[in-house]
């Protein structure tokens, strides 16, 4: 042997091949002797949690390369495998005066312990020359003294952060995970060499290579730490000496010059990886890609380049490659490069191909889009076991979300703090305001809006139970306004009444449904064509003959609602698998359906297709009939019982409204008494839309979560659902809720004596601008005395400003430009929006502001309500008092469409008790 001196350090270093390749020791010259049969192992930190699960299939594959391992206080331990026991010591001189001999060492110990571990291996067994360090994030000088002692005692280093060696010719595995658990899939004997600085990625090139017929010789996970120990130079070395390697494939990721000054005598295709990584600061993944100066992808990309003398990066349509190699940047296309590059020298694959990279999707999951065919993807079955297990997992119906803490978090709502406007179900409720009141509602549940025929049966459902009449409820709630009560409290009794007791006919309807029709690939509820003669058969067993009126979907009678639903259905021309099975099923057991069965029928053909494609869990359709049942509830209690019967609801006949009317226009009559036109409709659905919620942070929000929370959302069969409404109408009030009114206020007051007629009218001949400079002018006046007095809780004019939209010359609220536009299109009027923007001019004009406010909202809120109530309130119909629990109600109807989705989710994904703060986060207010 040789000796080379390094002059930095003064040590000797000798190679074990007496060639002077290097000015440092390197002891593996050749692939083949990179990872032996004559090499054992010693796994130090053997029974930690990655080595218990990756040894034992290193152990099996390689023939019983380890001979024991080491964990401090384990001693006398073994580690169980296919093909014997492995003997496990406190350390490595335990290990060795045991009698083990052994020339690798393994490391699996944490970072900090990396050092003292290498060094007291290689200091007591002078057998031992090469140590593979799987573990990530070794510091940069601990590497740096573990590769000068290792230099010094004639050992190689691999790593660190690397997944080991695999040999696919000698059927070894030094270390790591290459392959798996089932190397001898991806580590196939052929003439390809790869070096790798990701170690997942090494297996999957090995895996993309069988595809164009090329094997492996050896693979290198080589780590990609700041400092990697055996790198390119020492790997393009060993390869060159290797006879049954032909070429070799690179995985480079950023940082790093170990590439620069290569000189390959054998073909490469090199993988150059992380563009998007030219402007991090930070390590994302490997702590060594990180670019310094000059060691950037893209300056990668050009130094292979530049040695295989291309001009471009290798693509299947641009395929540029020469005799030397070729730079690609995909993983996928490195088969079709090397094949290329290896025909340019007359070189054939080492087999025929195996496979294809086609994808093959084990699942798809259209989520309802009507895709083109050239884009719906061919389904396979998957490999043994995971088929069988798939196959189990498609009776699954229905989706399971993860639980988590949703103290202050929703998935439901969420808000954008830029621009304040807030989704529900990804739907702004910007756009929401484009939709109906019963379209909202379903949405709120089903996270998807209701086609046509789905919004017919909403309103038969939501219709047909809005009548209280003779209710308990309702006496509740006329006792409550009696006494006094607010809006949210009159609701809030005759939601109580609605408990589980009320509804559970229509659960039990509903988990029929399910499991008569969950695996019966029934995609479109809608398709009056499917053949559900085989449900039938199931169901006529368990409902006739002896128990024919007792089941769950067929009843003895059918009671005046469920002919009431079923006629109005039939008017509609509603079509529904659901609803003929269960006319099929009446008629063959001689039974009848009542309300809650037909109710049961309607809220799964809303729910079906989400259901089916798993956005929504079995919980939720469950639930849905208790929802609907309270969504009635709160419109039809708000209506006092001398304004609705037996047979009529606002004086409208209960048939008339269940078959004809919609569920906004029948909240619409329980406030303002009678049928809305078609603009009032219009803007009484967008008022609901811009109600529906604030995000998660708002106090209704957190009423309806919090009260989900404390029944136990991780037993959801206890959640009592009106119980959550039952929060989210206790957690309102005249500040949250009732406010809209001050600013309903403020335009009654200002237009009191104006003789205004119409609203809606543009042509109304008063002068706005004049009416709010006066107004600006008095303002001013009051503003600067209240000052001056010190009186800085003086009155601020509602519903202008916002801390978000400000400090621009003219500042906008994008809700209210929305709103404004909308009703502009249309060609719709108000005149109480136009005085809003007249007033921030004023208020600009005369000094009052430095810039012009935005008007924002909640004005909105208070124009639109105010226009459809002028006309009562100046004829005198209603008082201001009546004016006021109407803007309070209208509120509380747009609200309970969140508040339906918060309950939901929260039920669906919260954690018992998971909205209380913390005791350290309480204060004692003393």
């Amino acid at each position: 042997m040789k000796t080379n001196t390094d002059l930095n350090k003064g040590f000797n270093f000798q190679t074990a091949s007496g060639e002077e390749d290097f000015p440092y020791y390197v002891g593996i010259h050749s692939l083949a002797e990179m990872a032996t049969k004559d090499d054992k192992v010693c796994v130090l930190n053997i029974l930690g949690g990655e080595s218990k699960t990756v040894t034992p299939t290193s152990h099996e594959f390689s023939g019983g390369n380890i001979v024991c391992g080491t964990m401090p206080g384990r001693s006398g331990s073994k580690m169980k495998t296919k093909i014997g026991d492995i003997p496990v010591y406190n350390n490595v001189l335990e290990a060795l005066e045991a009698g083990h001999k052994f020339n690798v060492a393994v490391v699996y110990v944490p970072p900090a312990g990396v050092k003292d571990s290498v060094i007291e291996a290689v200091r007591v067994n002078p057998d031992l020359k090469k140590v593979v360090i799987l573990t990530e994030k070794v510091k940069v000088k601990h590497a740096r003294m573990i590769r000068q002692y290792c230099q010094w005692r004639g050992v190689d280093v691999f790593g660190a952060n690397c997944l080991g060696i695999g040999d696919a010719h000698n059927k070894v595995r030094l270390g790591g995970a290459l392959g798996g658990t089932s190397p001898e899939e991806s580590l196939i004997p052929g003439s390809i060499a790869i070096f790798s600085n990701s170690g997942n990625f090494t297996t999957t090139m090995a895996t993309y290579l069988l595809t164009s017929g090329w094997g492996t010789t050896v693979s290198l996970s080589s780590g990609k730490d700041l400092y990697i120990h055996f790198s390119a130079p020492e790997f393009t070395h060993a390869m060159h000496n290797d006879d049954r390697t032909k070429a070799m494939v690179m995985y480079v990721e950023p940082g790093g010059y170990y590439e620069h000054d290569l000189e390959f005598e054998k073909p490469v295709v090199a993988c150059v990886v992380g563009r998007w990584k030219a402007k991090l600061t930070r390590a994302c993944g490997h702590a060594g890609a990180v670019a310094g100066s000059g060691d950037n992808a893209e300056a990668k990309e050009k130094w292979f380049m530049d040695k295989f003398g291309v001009k471009a990066i290798f693509t299947p349509d641009t395929p540029t490659c020469s005799a030397k190699g070729a730079v690609v940047t995909n993983i996928s296309h490195i088969p079709l490069a090397l094949t290329a590059v290896m025909m340019m020298n007359g070189i054939k694959p080492d087999f025929e191909p195996r496979g294809n990279l086609k994808p093959k999707c084990w699942f798809r999951n259209d989520m309802g889009l009507d895709l083109p065919e050239e884009m719906k993807l061919p389904v396979v079955e998957a490999i043994a076991p995971y088929n069988e297990q798939i196959a189990a997992l498609e009776k699954q119906v229905g989706t399971i979300f993860p639980r988590q803490t949703l103290k202050d978090c929703s998935g439901a709502s969420r808000m954008d703090s830029k621009t304040q406007v807030t989704q529900i179900h990804g739907t702004s409720v910007l756009d929401a305001s484009t939709k109906s009141l019963e379209e909202n509602l379903v949405q709120s549940l089903i996270r998807e809006y209701p086609d046509a025929n789905g919004a017919a049966m909403a309103n038969v459902a939501l219709n047909a139970f809005v009548n209280q009449s003779g209710t308990v409820g309702l006496a509740a709630a006329d006792g409550a306004r009696e006494a006094g009560s607010s809006p949210n409290a009159c609701l809030s009794t005759a939601v109580a009444v609605l408990g589980p007791k009320e509804v559970q006919a229509s659960k039990d309807a509903v988990a029929s449904l399910i499991e008569l029709f969950g695996q019966a690939k029934l995609d479109d509820p809608s398709s009056t064509g499917f053949d559900f003669s085989a449900q039938l058969d199931q169901a006529a067993e368990t409902e006739a003959p002896d128990d024919a009126f007792n089941g769950a979907l067929v009843s003895e009678k059918s009671g005046k609602r469920g002919k009431l639903m079923l006629a109005a259905l039939e008017a509609r021309g509603v079509k529904s698998v659901f609803i003929d099975f269960l006319k099929a099923l009446a008629e063959r057991t001689g039974g009848d359906l009542r309300d809650s069965q037909v109710l049961a029928a309607i809220t799964c053909h809303l729910a079906w297709k989400p259901f089916m494609r798993r956005r929504l869990s079995t919980n939720t359709l469950l639930n849905m009939p208790w929802h609907f049942r309270i969504f009635s509830t709160i419109v039809g209690a708000a209506v006092p019982a001398a304004n609705q019967d037996k047979k009529s609801f606002c004086g409208t006949d209960n048939s008339e409204i269940t078959n004809e009317w919609s569920f906004t226009e029948t909240a619409f009559a329980a406030l303002l008494g009678r049928r809305p036109t078609e603009e009032e409709r219009f803007s009484f659905s967008v008022l609901q839309g811009l109600l529906i919620t604030n995000g998660p942070g708002t106090i209704s929000a957190q009423g309806a979560k919090g009260a989900v929370s404390a029944d136990g959302p991780e037993v959801p069969e206890r959640i009592q659902v009106n119980k959550g409404y039952l929060g989210f109408l206790s957690h309102t009030g005249f500040a949250h809720g009732g406010n809209g009114f001050e600013a309903i206020a403020f335009l009654m007051e200002r237009f009191a004596d104006s003789n205004l007629a119409d609203p809606g009218d543009k042509g109304h001949k008063l002068n706005l601008k004049a009416m709010a400079t006066e107004y600006a002018k008095e303002y001013k006046v009051y503003k600067t005395k209240a000052k001056a007095a010190g009186d800085l809780g003086y009155a601020k004019i509602p519903c202008i400003n916002h801390p978000v939209f400000k400090n621009q010359p003219v500042n906008y609220d994008p809700r209210e430009v929305f709103v404004d536009k909308l009703f502009k299109k249309r060609g719709e009027y108000n005149i109480f929006q136009d005085y809003y923007h007249n007033i921030v001019q004023a208020l600009k004009d005369t000094g009052v502001s430095k810039n012009v406010y935005c008007v924002n909202v909640d004005a909105v809120i208070a124009v639109i309500l105010l226009k459809m109530l002028w006309k009562p309130y100046s004829d005198g119909e209603i008082s201001g008092d009546a004016l006021e629990k109407a803007a309070f109600t209208t509120f509380l109807f747009g609200r309970m469409i969140g508040s339906a989705a918060e309950i939901d989710d929260h039920t669906n994904r919260g954690k018992n008790m998971d909205t209380r703060s913390k005791a350290s986060a309480c204060s004692f207010a003393g």
